[in-house]
């Protein structure tokens, strides 16, 4: 019954299609094709003219009041050293485009005022013209070097990696359906070996455990950075492709299964700075009134979010993280109070390559337990 009333509509729409297109050829012949047509191509020049002021100018108006929800743009530029690169680019980029764009259209609508149909007029044929060739062929030309130099720039800075003689923190963050595993190294400063063969549900992330330098990494639930300290991160993915994204520190890399990929960014503001940019302006670019407490509510829950830029199934929405941004102290001192997961979750059990060791350790005179201890570290 259903696909019947769906036939049988989609009937009833085609005659109705064909009788208006006979009822307008009906009205052209009695009124005079010609006259028909141009008080079509009047109303149409007149629409065009009027759509192009309101487009325009709501174009511009929109562009004017949400300025600073932009990227790069008021309270919202960058919080990481190399992203003021990247907010240059954009806006110097939008000033370009938003030029031709306004240009552009203004030529469109009004050619289709300025030369619509008219009684005895007639078009004229240009083979070519040089000059004007020459000048749209080469104005276009220049900005465009000009905005890949200064986007090779900006590239080259941000895509740097670290020297093996600077100072730096390196994390991991492994992208899963839904969720990001984060590893940090412990007090040795280096994050130990991995072997995707060896993911279980008690070992995530396949760390080897043969390789002591897992033995302090740690598995945060958020991520904690000091300000002003280069951060190494590296990304990958345990099943299909995730994005590392980071929208207040414009970092954004793509995590592939099988294929390790790195960002290097510096955070140049704490959380808590950025608050306080935030308070000055409220949803509608309106200073806030500092007197008022409630006014200042919203921004206090402000922070900073590790998300997924790349759609990787229904539960993509859910793959977030906190980010905090804190000075060195404040990092030091979390720092110290995280437990590595090789003490907390695999030490003393089945998976721990070295339960015979420990237990062995635990079983023996205090007077053998350093020898033991030494035997077990080699």
């Amino acid at each position: 019954m259903t696909a019947l009333l769906a036939v049988l509509s989609l009937i009833l729409i085609a005659i109705i299609v064909v009788q208006l297109g006979k009822v307008s050829e009906l009205a052209r012949k009695i009124r005079g094709e010609e006259e028909m047509q141009l008080m079509v191509n009047r109303r149409n020049g007149a629409l065009s003219l009027l759509f192009l002021i309101v487009f325009l100018a709501a174009t511009i108006a929109s562009g004017l009041y949400y300025k600073n929800w932009f990227l790069g743009f008021g309270p919202h530029a960058s919080a990481s050293q190399h992203g003021g690169a990247l907010d240059n680019m954009f806006a110097v980029t939008l000033f370009f485009t938003g030029i031709v764009f306004v240009l552009t259209h203004i030529a469109l609508f009004y050619f289709a005022w300025r030369y619509q149909g008219r009684r005895g007029g007639k078009a004229e044929f240009l083979s070519h013209n040089n000059r004007l060739e020459v000048v749209w062929t080469l104005i276009p030309a220049v900005v465009m070097t000009f905005l890949v130099i200064k986007g090779l720039d900006a590239w080259n800075e941000v895509m740097a990696d670290v020297s093996p003689e600077e100072e730096y923190i390196e994390i991991e963050a492994t992208g899963m359906q839904f969720a990001w595993l984060l590893r940090y190294p412990g007090p040795d400063g280096k994050l130990g070996a991995r072997d995707y063969k060896k993911i279980s549900a008690s070992n995530p992330l396949g760390q080897d455990w043969t390789d002591t330098k897992n033995h302090d990494d740690i598995h945060p639930t958020e991520i904690v950075l000091p300000v002003g300290k280069k951060v190494r991160v590296r990304i990958t993915s345990r099943d299909v492709l995730h994005n590392f994204y980071l929208p207040h520190f414009r970092v954004k890399m793509d995590a592939v299964p099988g294929m390790p990929t790195y960002f290097v960014f510096t955070p140049s503001k704490t959380t808590e700075e950025y608050r306080q940019e935030l308070k000055n302006y409220d949803e509608y670019n309106v200073p806030i009134d500092p007197d008022d407490p409630e006014s200042l509510l919203k921004w206090e829950a402000f922070d900073y979010e590790l998300a997924c830029a790349e759609l990787c199934g229904k539960g993509h929405f859910s793959m977030k993280r906190l980010v905090k941004i804190v000075p060195e102290a404040e990092y030091q001192d979390w720092l110290s109070k995280q437990q590595s997961y090789y003490e907390s979750t695999i030490k003393g059990t089945d998976d721990d390559p070295f339960k015979s060791e420990t237990d062995a350790i635990s079983e023996a005179a205090p007077e053998e337990v350093e020898d033991l201890q030494e035997e077990a570290a080699e």
